[in-house]
């Protein structure tokens, strides 16, 4: 192995390391804690370190919605793929979706209410995020029902899904009527 390719590798994992501390102090304590002098106190690296990563905290809050895109994608397939028949794997994936958003509430946040510097819906949207809609789009394609666009009926139940996430992390909705909730949308949005 060349110096140059050591030295490619050793930039990456303390890129993955500053993401990952970034997660990890943003879960435990909210993103208001998540400063550039934290995370170089946790990671023991100094602050220019961090910066000849990241520009600051946006891009962080951007690196770690990518891998959350990432990670919930791959969930969303694994759910998905589990369950047999249309309304099965509907299903599936809603639950997966909501447990995602309620296991990993930083992330989720990161993803869809922080400014992480990051396009949706645009040509120069990052893969990642493509990624995550094209594994709802995988399921939801296939019941959006005939004459229904599967991109325009994967935008409205992925929008029911973050109202349902959103609402119920905020307490706006009483607890305990997940199951119904889900099976609701299922029933009223998917043609089965």
């Amino acid at each position: 192995m060349s110096v140059q390719e050591r030295k490619e590798r050793e930039r990456a994992a303390r890129e993955r390391l500053i993401v990952a501390t970034a997660r990890e102090l943003a879960e435990q304590q909210g993103w208001e804690a998540v400063t550039t002098r934290r995370l170089a106190e946790r990671i023991e690296y100094s602050q220019p370190v961090l910066y000849s990563h990241f520009r600051g905290k946006r891009e962080i809050i951007g690196a770690v919605a990518l891998t959350g895109a990432a990670e919930m994608a791959t969930l969303l397939r694994t759910a998905a793929r589990s369950a047999d028949g249309p309304r099965a794997r509907v299903t599936a994936l809603a639950r997966a979706y909501l447990g995602f958003a309620e296991g990993n509430p930083a992330v989720y946040d990161a993803m869809f209410q922080l400014d992480g510097g990051l396009a949706f819906a645009r040509e120069d949207t990052p893969e990642p995020l493509k990624d995550g809609f094209a594994a709802l789009l995988e399921t939801l394609g296939e019941v959006a029902g005939e004459g229904v666009h599967p991109a325009l009926f994967t935008e409205v139940f992925w929008a029911s899904l973050h109202g349902l996430a959103t609402l119920t992390r905020a307490g706006r909705l009483p607890p305990g009527d997940s199951a119904r909730r889900i099976e609701l949308l299922v029933d009223r949005l998917a043609v089965l």
